[in-house]
């Protein structure tokens, strides 16, 4: 495994790991849930290698290894995450492997920030990946956690607000860490109105993801209160264009377990892959 750090624009240093596969296999790139290092999916990837596969672990900004932490000046959410270190970290991917087709794998948040950045880039990818990965709506969650959802989302966006940031180091609400008050205020609109609509986008992320046409897989998790299978079929519902594989896991490994107990989950990832690679 090699390291590489990134500096962004704002200063912030982001570090990309890199695990060696195959020369000339498909490349993983795994973008990370809220409040998870990137080093946690170590394990992950290293089953993705080998399984003849190539693997690489981003960082969210404000993570993990991620300097600085977030703060009362931070002002990053969804777009900056999407147009500004997404493409950066992907750079550095396509430089170390640049015989691999890289597919993206998205864990919770991770996931809605790789259809943002798919719609982005047009094809670029060999496809999607979302795991426990769902939209953060309201009306798709079950029975009586639907309006928890949506006060839950509005009291957070309005702590944020409050506070300058999200203080989940010392909240330790959902286990979402220390985080941007504009992320937080981004991620509380799309539980409220089921729609991307992050705070000064650029281009009209609900029109561009619904033109995409990529393969993608949607793994939901038994166990999984965060993202459930209905806020997952949410969030592909979002891509009518796009070639829809759904899975459910029935080991009851919950939001996060299947990050340390990764096996059949890269058994179901592994066979999508040499499908669709």
């Amino acid at each position: 495994m090699e390291t590489v750090p990134i500096q962004m624009p704002d200063g912030t240093t982001t570090p990309v790991r890199l695990f060696p596969g195959r020369e000339g296999a498909p490349v993983v790139v795994v973008v990370p849930g809220l409040g998870i290092p990137g080093g946690f999916y170590d394990r992950f990837a290293s089953e993705l290698v080998a399984r003849g596969f190539c693997a690489a672990t981003c960082e969210l900004r404000g993570q993990g290894d991620s300097r600085p932490r977030p703060s009362a000046s931070s002002t990053f959410g969804y777009q900056e995450l999407v147009a500004v270190d997404l493409p950066a970290m992907f750079e550095v991917v396509r430089e170390r492997f640049d015989r691999s087709t890289p597919f993206l794998l998205g864990h919770s948040m991770g996931g809605q920030l790789g259809v943002m950045y798919a719609a982005r880039i047009r094809g670029r990818l060999g496809g999607l990946i979302l795991v426990a990965s769902g939209s953060p709506y309201y009306r798709g969650f079950p029975g009586s956690r639907s309006p928890g959802v949506l006060l839950g989302s509005a009291a957070m966006s309005i702590t944020a607000s409050v506070a300058g940031f999200w203080p989940g180091d010392r909240l330790d609400i959902g286990g979402f860490g220390r985080q941007s008050r504009v992320l937080v205020s981004d991620w509380s609109r799309f539980a409220r109105s089921g729609r991307i609509e992050p705070a000064g986008a650029d281009i009209d992320y609900e029109e561009r993801i619904a033109r995409l046409t990529l393969p993608v897989l949607s793994i939901s998790m038994e166990g999984d209160d965060l993202a459930p299978r209905s806020s997952a079929k949410n969030l592909v519902d979002k891509l009518p264009q796009a070639e829809v594989t759904m899975w459910h896991q029935p080991e009851p490994l919950g939001h996060n377990g299947w990050i340390r107990t990764p096996e059949s989950t890269v058994d179901r990832i592994v066979d999508w892959l040499h499908d669709h690679s």
